[in-house]
């Protein structure tokens, strides 16, 4: 399809540079917790504005997610990716310069924008490259670049220890993907298809007129509930395990396994829901994770504590990057990446409160066991609002 479209590289081609974009962003997103512990007494940081400065980026994400995706129905995937992977380039050196607050925080909002802007281009990519027996196994083949990314930068920091500066981590973080734009441009071919001339310039809208309002709800509903709990286990997996009374190594045991399972579950999961579709995949996957939430909150023994952390990273993880290549198939080619970038942002929401909701559980007295059973409802309705969405929602026919 790429090459009927005018490119010259076959979509495998194109799924490795989109692995590539996605591997970058999971570096930097997983940088800025690598490089905290250093980043905070350099710069005079106390916990709360280190708080702040790490949240940018996910603030800048929702703007990024919104704007690239509605520039990208506009005017083209390829040069709107090219600018959102030189701008969180950019903007990751200049995280790296950064000698103040203000400057860091700024800097942070800026690569933020640029992670949201590439997301949704990346999600319409894989729909308009795949043929519908492939979509899914395409999403979560470019999507495993973020937690492979991250596992990079923890590696590198491992490896490097104390010797390693922290504004080397953001240096290389920005410098690839600076590297890696102008292959977007020279090389990526452009997956827009040629917009139709009754397209309503008020894309927004256009996600609920239609019949198309309660698939967009449902979807965002969704997006923030997955979200909500990932990050809750992102930020706060090795700590609430570190509560239980393991050790510091074992709460990072946990968290290795989370991502690990993640990349293999991903691809586990696309393969499956290319042959046997999406509505009751998914419901297992959630339901899986409410289950995999229940023991890791009952587990006193690090072979269920294990057993829970990677059920939780194959099933929330895996089942987002799923939902991924799901989301788009609701949407006409002319608002697909506004309708992605819709789902991102809206779930972004879900990633800020999440680990909000558990700083707030704990000091409230709540025990770790407790943090992990509040999240089994949230699971629960998205694991009914995705049985109601592939039930009573219809695919876009041209999707």
């Amino acid at each position: 399809m790429a090459k009927a479209i005018g490119g010259r590289l076959a979509p495998g081609f194109i799924v490795a540079i989109c692995f590539g974009i996605a591997a970058l962003e999971g570096y930097d997103i997983q940088a800025f917790g690598v490089a905290a512990p250093h980043m905070a007494p350099e710069l005079g940081l106390g916990p709360a504005a280190l708080g702040w400065a790490g949240s940018a980026a996910m603030f800048g994400l929702v703007i990024g997610a919104l704007s690239g995706g509605w520039l990208a129905d506009r005017f083209g995937r390829r040069p709107v990716l090219t600018v959102s992977v030189a701008l969180f380039g950019i903007f990751s050196v200049v995280t790296a310069l950064s000698n103040s607050f203000e400057m860091l925080t700024l800097a942070r909002l800026a690569t933020g924008i640029g992670f949201g802007g590439a997301m949704p281009n990346l999600i319409a990519i894989a729909t308009e490259i795949s043929p519908p027996n492939r979509r899914a196994m395409t999403t979560t083949s470019m999507f495993c670049g973020l937690p492979a990314g991250g596992a990079v930068v923890a590696l590198l920091a491992q490896a490097g220890g104390d010797a390693l500066d922290w504004r080397t981590i953001f240096m290389i973080g920005g410098g690839l993907p600076l590297l890696l734009a102008p292959v977007v441009f020279f090389f990526l071919p452009e997956t827009r298809p040629a917009p139709s001339e009754d397209v309503d310039p008020r894309v927004m809208r256009g996600l609920f007129t239609q019949g198309r309002a309660t698939a967009t709800l449902l979807i965002w509903m969704i997006f923030a509930l997955d979200l909500l709990v990932t990050y809750l286990l992102l930020n706060w997996l090795p700590t609430l395990v570190v509560a239980k009374g393991f050790t510091a190594a074992d709460g990072a045991s946990a968290s290795f396994w989370m991502n690990i399972a993640s990349v293999g579950g991903a691809l586990l999961l696309g393969w499956t829901a290319d042959r046997f579709g999406y509505r009751w995949l998914l419901v297992a996957v959630f339901a899986g994770l409410a289950a995999a939430l229940y023991v890791l909150a009952q587990a006193t023994g690090m072979a269920a504590v294990i057993a829970g952390s990677a059920a939780a990273g194959l099933t929330v993880v895996g089942g987002l990057y799923v939902l991924y290549a799901l989301a788009p198939t609701y949407y006409p080619p002319h608002i697909r990446a506004a309708g992605a970038g819709a789902a991102i942002a809206f779930g972004r929401l879900g990633s800020i409160g999440g680990p909000l909701i558990a700083g707030e559980l704990r000091a409230a007295g709540y025990g770790p066991g407790e943090v992990l059973m509040t999240l089994i409802p949230a699971v629960l309705l998205a694991t009914v609002g995705i049985w109601a969405l592939t039930t009573f929602c219809k695919p876009h026919p041209e999707a």
